[in-house]
């Protein structure tokens, strides 16, 4: 499983999921499928981290959706650009 965080490029936005398929939840993301992402579009991938089982990376989504998490995500985000 694969934890992942993406980010809006136009506002101020952090969407942290889990999936087995990235590439096709990107585009998931991307095209306007997911109801959370959709008026946040276009988007772009900031982080990604792989976890052994569905528990870890549930874990581990959890940590990034929480105030230390997002922080440390606004943190990610705002060094690559």
């Amino acid at each position: 499983m694969i934890v992942y965080a993406i980010s809006s490029e136009v506002r101020n936005y952090i969407y942290v999921g889990m999936t087995a398929n990235l590439e096709r939840r990107l585009e998931e993301h991307s095209k306007g499928y997911n109801k959370s992402t959709k008026a946040y579009r276009p988007l772009k991938l900031i982080y990604t981290e792989e976890c052994e089982d569905r528990i870890s990376a549930r874990t581990r989504e959890k940590y990034w959706k929480s105030g230390v998490g997002k922080e440390k995500l606004r943190k990610i985000r705002d060094q690559k650009i």
